[in-house]
């Protein structure tokens, strides 16, 4: 399932995932943005291990004929932060049964539209049943669920925190697709790169709505507007 990567690889783009991302624009992920609110996140949450995660892929749903073939899509990079542990963890696509072992031990799984999209993605790669075995939060779907509509990240954390992604999911295919063709690492490495700031990004918005109890998003309208939400566990 792809190339065996070395250690050494992933400990030094994990050094550089956060403070250091090549592709930052204006909107990048202000390191002190998780820490907005005078408050620390309960002790009920804090003595968990909450694992944020997200996925990109190495095809898009052109190249798989459309969304209900998302179990062909392929996993280039995946990443995750866990709370117990303290820092990222990035998984090549070698190490799916890891990142899946990882999954299933968290005591929450939080992410953004990781129930239809990552999973069904990861799926091809591990024994477990993942959506039935792991314990989750998806926030897309449970703000769709009283929205009635979905709403992308980039808008919550934009209208919650002033911040946003890094860049585009065409530019991890490119990405995947010039490691591909070279044989170079570096292509991987911003793909990693690019993935673990999504991560944060998930991170950020999540301890948001526990210290804060809401959540605020762009209407499409030119305003902003704020939903209640209650995810304490």
């Amino acid at each position: 399932m792809g190339e065996t990567l070395g250690r050494d690889w992933m400990l030094r783009t994990k050094s550089k995932v956060v403070n250091d991302h090549p592709h930052a624009s204006h909107q990048s992920v202000n390191p002190r943005a998780c820490r907005m609110g005078a408050q620390p996140l309960p002790k009920s949450v804090a003595d968990k291990n909450i694992v944020y995660f997200d996925l990109e892929t190495q095809r898009s749903f052109g190249d798989v004929g459309g969304f209900a073939n998302k179990d062909k899509m392929g996993v280039s990079v995946a990443v995750t932060y866990s709370t117990t542990r303290g820092s990222y963890e990035i998984y090549p696509e070698n190490e799916m049964e890891a990142l899946a072992d990882e999954l299933l031990k968290a005591d929450l799984v939080v992410g953004w539209n990781h129930i239809q999209f990552d999973y069904p993605v990861l799926q091809p790669y591990v024994f477990h049943t993942l959506a039935d075995q792991t314990i989750n939060l998806d926030m897309m779907l449970e703000l769709e669920g009283m929205l009635g509509f979905r709403l992308k990240l980039d808008s919550v954390a934009a209208a919650s925190l002033g911040m946003g992604k890094t860049g585009d999911g065409l530019d991890a295919l490119r990405w995947w697709q010039e490691h591909k063709k070279s044989g170079e690492f570096e292509p991987l490495r911003n793909i990693a790169q690019y993935c673990a700031f999504d991560v944060k990004v998930t991170k950020c918005v999540h301890e948001y709505a526990l210290k804060h109890g809401r959540l605020r998003y762009d209407d499409k309208a030119g305003g902003i507007t704020e939903v209640e939400v209650d995810w304490r566990l």
